[in-house]
């Protein structure tokens, strides 16, 4: 039996859904942070439960192949990336084997074909969103949270994030300090800076600065806004937002323009997107058109068909497949991305398309009752996945073609189990990495009618 305090030499065989190394000691299960498939490590045992132990590597006796130093020097103290000491192929093949062993285990399906990842040419630098919360150790700290932990570990550079980043952490650090200008502490609900949100249009290079604070009063801030403006002229909005909520929402309702315009603009492909604030746009523009391109190719349009597109967010994909079908529907229960959605179907001169605001698991019945129906279904929901309410409408309906968009593996397998069980065979599964040196992994899933 696996003991407490006890140090143990074990492999590491597989990696978890939060990165740490699994292995195995006498056939008992042992988490242990930092390893990587390949590693012969030595773990002190920390914490032993009923069904797995937790360790702690004190040694790696033999490295993994994979094992590279990672380019960050915070990269095992920082959460931002649990995987950055794997090599890019290695990270690839991991997210592979994650999508197949869920498919396997959980949606018991056989005679999927599963391709390899789609990767990045350069895995580093690829964010337009970055979110810096702001606090006080011995003075003020800009950078992201500690593992496992809301302590904040100061950074000067991010590797994942858009370089303008780092002068602009930099500049508001300075005013911080000049001006001796309070930060947020949790703990008490007092302090005025909370976070820094940047937004950076890749193709446009449009740079929108959020300041998010607990309170009206921004002190010296024509200097700041001076300062910003001085380093990176590039800066097209700066924004106030006011949340004054003890929550960890990062993000209140009120924003006041400090500078230029509410929102910048950025493009996937040929489409024009409005950028504000408080919308939702994916975070890694270069492989969001990847992966929108392989779900427009599994849609397989003529130019007849109608399409529903569950989840739609700010209508991105929404607007992809109205350039290749009849018309398309789109659900989303926040208000405010349907209004974003039916701004950038305006911009872009998009008419075929209408947009729904409510719960997929409402909305979509309701549709379908007054006789509206889908030759084609996409689905991109949140992490939970889709309600079977949603799922057992769609089947009712009857489409040629499904094509499933997810961020979760173990609810994907889940969603196609269900819809295998109801008609409907999973056929082939792209993942996309949208996120390097994490754990997450994006897929692309064509599901068809089993009499088709």
């Amino acid at each position: 039996m696996v003991k407490k305090d006890q140090i143990y030499s074990m492999k590491i065989e597989d990696i978890g859904h939060k990165g740490e190394g699994i292995g195995k000691i006498e056939g008992f299960t042992v988490f242990a942070d930092g390893g990587i498939v390949g590693d012969l490590v030595k773990v002190k045992i920390t914490v032993v439960k009923k069904n797995y132990a937790v360790g702690k590597i004190i040694k790696i006796e033999e490295p993994s192949p994979d094992r590279i130093d990672p380019i960050c020097s915070i990269a095992y103290v920082c959460g931002g990336c649990q995987i950055q000491h794997m090599d890019y192929s290695g990270q690839l093949r991991i997210k592979e084997k994650k999508v197949k062993d869920n498919l396997e285990r959980i949606g018991k399906l056989k005679n999927v074909t599963i391709h390899k990842v789609l990767g990045m040419t350069n895995p580093y630098r690829y964010r337009n969103k970055a979110q810096f919360p702001v606090g006080t150790a011995d003075k003020s700290v800009i950078g992201f949270y500690k593992r496992k932990t809301h302590d904040i570990v100061d950074i000067e550079t991010c590797h994942i994030q858009h370089d303008v980043n780092d002068k602009i952490i930099k500049i508001i650090r300075d005013y911080i300090n000049k001006h001796k200008i309070s930060t947020y502490d949790e703990k008490t609900g007092k302090g005025l800076i909370r976070h820094i949100l940047t937004k950076v249009g890749f193709t446009t290079g449009e740079i929108m600065v959020v300041i998010i604070t607990n309170g009206k009063n921004l002190p010296n801030k024509g200097e700041l806004i001076e300062a910003l403006l001085d380093e990176i002229p590039q800066i097209k909005s700066i924004v106030q937002n006011i949340n004054t909520k003890r929550t960890n929402r990062i993000l209140g309702q009120e924003c006041i323009t400090l500078y230029g315009e509410d929102k910048i603009v950025d493009y996937i492909g040929d489409l024009k997107f409005n950028i504000s604030p408080l919308s939702f746009f994916q975070v890694n523009p270069i492989q969001t058109k990847v992966l929108y391109e392989k779900a427009l190719e599994f849609a397989d349009l003529n130019g007849e068909e109608t399409v529903y597109d569950i989840y739609c967010g700010i209508g991105t994909i929404s607007l992809f497949l109205a350039q290749k079908a009849k018309y398309v529907h789109g659900i989303e229960i926040v208000d405010e991305a349907i209004q974003d959605a039916k701004e950038n179907a305006r911009i872009n001169g998009i008419e075929n398309v209408n947009f729904y605001t409510g719960a997929a698991e409402e909305v979509v019945p309701k549709l379908y009752e007054k006789g509206l129906k889908a030759d084609v279904v996409v689905l991109d929901p949140p992490r939970k996945g889709c309600d079977e309410k949603v799922l057992d409408t769609i089947v009712n309906m009857n489409p040629e073609r499904i094509v499933y968009v997810s961020c979760n593996p173990s609810t994907l397998a889940r969603d196609l189990k269900y819809l295998d069980e109801k008609g409907y065979k999973a056929v082939e599964v792209q993942p996309v990495d949208m996120f390097p040196h994490t754990m997450h992994v994006e897929s692309v899933v064509l599901i068809k009618r089993k009499h088709s």
